[in-house]
Formats: structure tokens, sequence, C-alpha cells
């Protein structure tokens, strides 16, 4: 039974990657099997050490990617998390000399790709990419941005999906009016604005649609800007006249609160500006938990809703989000069949089959290592 170290942000630390770390680690060590999180914090990061926490590297600390390291090395595969932003150094480049100093095979999860790259992004990624024993992308867009992009061996990167909870058993509480649904941490690039609008286009349906949003403000958005998005979010609401009609949560809810929520809406909204975004967790559970999305063309959305459980419209469009919304909620049997297409997907969605393919291609890894390692020590 092999053992795992994980090295990401994680909670108490809220952002998407702490939370994807925290429930991949959970299904892998489920069994029994051992575990430990290396979890690297910011300024500003609640530094209390929750369960499994075997190690902490600061971003302010000079090198402690040598001490992180080291603490990965007690366990049998390495997972890393990757994201520019999350590791010290330019670009989060110190992740790059923990890899090298790693004595365990690794396992490297890229969450983003991205279509023009720096050169020192690029570069980058590329020397991440070799000294990983395999890297994973959770959609076939960004296996293929990054094969076409960069300069990496195509047998190094494996497709596995971002995993998702099972939310389908969790009881619908419908209600009495349409509820539309955006949730996750607020900032600019988020689109919120394109949704109020879209929401004002709606106001001729009878029973006129309630919106929430749910979620704080990304702790980096607040460290810089404040409230500043989320106000601007009440000015319009008020502004479009649809402010009685949106119920701003401004809380991080568990999984138990967000499963009743998303069951609770009739369709998921996710307006992002992106265009760069290859994977959403967000997405992800929406569609698992059998609801209706609409979204913009980002490039997750395209490659899993479109032909399949949601529909796809411009960015920065409220007229075509509004009409698309529009159609979920007034033609018979739309929202049906959309949610009746993810059925084929919601197996392979779920995290004990996401955790399964970790799992296996670690086996993978170390039985690789294996005869090498024998032949160097002969």
């Amino acid at each position: 039974m092999l053992s795992y170290g994980f090295l990401s942000t994680h909670p108490p630390t809220r952002c998407g990657l702490a939370t994807f770390n925290s429930a991949l680690a959970t299904q892998l060590t489920a069994d029994g099997t051992r575990g430990g999180i290396v979890r690297i914090t910011d300024r500003g990061d609640d530094l209390r050490a929750g369960p499994g926490v075997v190690h902490t590297w600061s971003s302010r600390t000079q090198a402690g990617w040598r001490d992180a390291a080291t603490a990965l090395n007690a366990f049998d595969v390495a997972v890393v998390q990757h994201e520019y932003g999350i590791y010290p150094g330019a670009d989060g480049e110190d992740v790059l000399p923990l890899l090298r100093r790693l004595t365990v095979p690794s396992i490297v999860v890229l969450h983003t790709v991205l279509r023009r790259p720096s050169a020192r992004q690029k570069s980058l990624l590329e020397q991440i990419v070799t000294a990983a024993g395999a890297v994973v992308t959770m959609t076939d867009t960004a296996r293929d941005r990054l094969l076409v992009g960069y300069t990496v061996r195509p047998e190094k990167v494996t497709v596995i999906p971002h995993g998702a909870a099972d939310q389908v058993r969790v009881p619908a509480d419908r209600r009495t009016r349409p509820h539309l649904l955006t949730w996750g941490l607020l900032g600019p690039g988020k689109g919120v604005e394109w949704s109020l609008r879209a929401l004002a286009r709606l106001q001729d349906l009878d029973p006129t649609p309630t919106y929430t949003i749910a979620g704080r403000t990304h702790p980096k958005v607040v460290e810089h800007q404040g409230e500043a998005y989320r106000a601007g979010l009440h000015r319009l609401g008020a502004q479009l006249g649809v402010a009685h009609a949106v119920d701003y949560q401004n809380d991080y809810h568990d999984q138990a609160a967000l499963g009743r929520l998303i069951r609770s809406a009739d369709v998921v909204v996710l307006p992002y500006d992106s265009r760069e975004q290859v994977t959403s967790g967000v997405l992800i559970e929406a569609v698992a938990a059998g609801v209706p999305v609409v979204a913009t063309a980002f490039p997750h959305a395209v490659e899993l809703l479109t032909g399949g459980p949601g529909l796809v419209v411009p960015h920065q469009d409220p007229a075509a989000l509004a009409d698309a919304i529009r159609r979920i909620l007034t033609e018979p049997d739309l929202g049906a069949r959309l949610a009746g297409r993810v059925r084929p997907l919601a197996a392979d969605l779920r995290w004990p089959a996401v955790a399964a393919r970790y799992g296996a291609l670690a086996e993978r890894l170390v039985a690789a290592r294996q005869p090498a390692v024998s032949a160097a020590s002969a």
C-alpha cells in the first residue's frame, strides 16, 4: 500500500487548489493509507495546521523548498498541485528546485496551462514537466494545449478529470420561483455583473427568477482591493432594479450546505470573463449534481458542455446569457434533457473514481522506478 505526500495550499486556506487537494488527499487515504500534507502558506493565511498537515512551507521562508522536499520524501509518492501564483519566486519558480530534490516519484497536477504564456512561464512549465514523474491535466483541452504549445514528452501527460462530490443523492429543495445560482470565491473576472444584467432581462417571466451569489471574496482580492468588487455588484443590482431578487451569501459553505444549495438551483450560471480557464471545479460540481449549466465559452465549459449538460454563450453578452437561461426555464423538458446528459459522465467525475485513477498512476510510477533503482544499486 503506497503512502502519499501532498504539496499544495490546504484548508483552512480558502481557494480552489486547497479544496481540490483536501478532497483528493481525503479520498486517497480513506482506507487507512498513510498520507501527509505539506502545506504552502502566504501572508494573511490562517496558520493553524489542520489534520494531516506534516509540514508548512511559508512563502516568506527563504529556500523553504528544501525542508518541504525533505517532508515529501518521507512518503512513497509526492502529489504536487501546480499554479503559477502559489509558490515563492517569480511565477512560482521555487517549486522547480523542490521537484529536483525529490527522491520519490512525483505527480504534478496542472491547474492552469496558459495559451499565451510569457517566455519565463513557458520555460518554467517545461522544466517542471521534465522534473516530474508524471503530470496530470484535468481536461483534453489542457492536454492538447500543453502538447502543442510547450516542448514536453507526451507520454508524461495523463488526463484525469477534476473530482466532484456525489450531490445527486442530496434532496432537491425546489423553490416556488426559478432559482439561478453562481458560487465560488468572488473577484474581478468572475463576470457576475453580466449575470445581473441578464437577470434584469428576465423580469418579464412569471414567476420571476431569484439569483443566489454564494461565496466570499477571494483573499487575494481582499488584500489588494478590499470589497470593491462585491460593493460594485450591490450597486449594479440596485441600478438594474433586481436587488430584491438577489441573495448575496458572503459565506464559505461546507460540503453539506453547498450540496443542498446546488440541488436547489434550476440553473447554475458561470459567466466567467476568462478565455484561458481549462479547469473549473465549480463547473464539474454543477454537472455532477445534474443541474443544467449556462456558461460563457471558457475552454473547460466548451469541452464539457457542448452537446452535453448545458449551454455555452459568448463572453460579456448579457442578452445571450438571458436567452439561454430563459430557454432552460421555459422550454418543456429542455432542462431535464440537459441534466440527463450528465448520467454517462457522473460516475467518472465523482471523487472515488478520480482518486482511483491517481492511485493507478502512482502505482505505475513506483513500479517503473523499482527496476531502475535496482539496476543502479547493483
